[in-house]
């Protein structure tokens, strides 16, 4: 196994199929991790980049249902034997007045940003603290990490409470050699059109550097990459 980086090391990248993370599990096959990614369905998985003699498989799950993520670890356990990371990509944002904003569009943001990181990063820990530890990763935002933003309250929210949990299992975790940490963008650009924010790339580098083995960066720490945002 690569000490100083991904080889031989299984990563588990959930939202896979998604902008920010294909990026992740491309970069991180090269660096030679054998990538473990969560999709929602087969369908998706066809959107994971897959390259010659690849080491990246697809598992589909639903990040929001406490069986779906049990049933994809526990098959990821039985075909790799180990997780050592955990890049949780999965999010989603919507802008949306307070006073119109329903109880379950509410619940809708909490679920898919918040409740999959907890169970998430429940699974892959239980695997981690049966193994050699390993590193627990999440995208947060800029405002879960500094301040919320006006007609986001549900996302503002949801987002610091990821910030929470890597806070809490950073401190809970540290004596079965497990990490958290979270990556918290402002805005992130895919597409270079001028809009402010940070570039995917770098948000991409901030993960990977995050869930590298022996990475200096303190456990429980919110890495921040706004980039050119200016949002208030």
């Amino acid at each position: 196994m690569d000490a100083a980086g991904f080889g031989g090391r299984v990563v588990v990248v959930t939202g896979a199929a998604g902008r920010l993370g294909r990026l992740v599990a491309g970069a991180l096959e090269e660096e030679g991790a054998q990538v473990a990614a969560l999709v929602r369905t087969g369908a998706e998985a066809r959107l994971v980049p897959v390259g010659p003699g690849s080491q990246v498989r697809s598992y589909p799950c639903d990040v929001t249902d406490e069986s779906s993520v049990r049933g994809g670890f526990r098959q990821i356990a039985e075909q790799w034997g180990r997780v050592d990371a955990l890049v949780h990509t999965v999010g989603a944002w919507a802008a949306t007045p307070l006073l119109d904003t329903s109880a379950e569009a509410w619940e809708h943001l909490v679920r898919v940003n918040l409740l999959s990181t907890f169970l998430c990063f429940r699974e892959a820990a239980r695997l981690m603290g049966a193994g050699e530890g390993g590193s627990l990763v999440a995208v947060a935002s800029m405002q879960g990490a500094d301040r919320g933003a006006a007609g986001q309250s549900a996302y503002s929210a949801a987002k610091a409470g990821v910030i929470r949990i890597v806070e809490s299992a950073a401190r809970e975790l540290a004596g079965q050699g497990i990490t958290a940490r979270a990556v918290a963008p402002s805005t992130i650009l895919f597409d270079e059109d001028g809009t402010p924010g940070v570039r995917a790339g770098t948000v991409v580098r901030l993960c990977l550097d995050c869930a590298r083995p022996g990475s200096l960066l303190p456990s429980g720490a919110v890495i921040r990459a706004y980039g050119t945002a200016t949002e208030s």
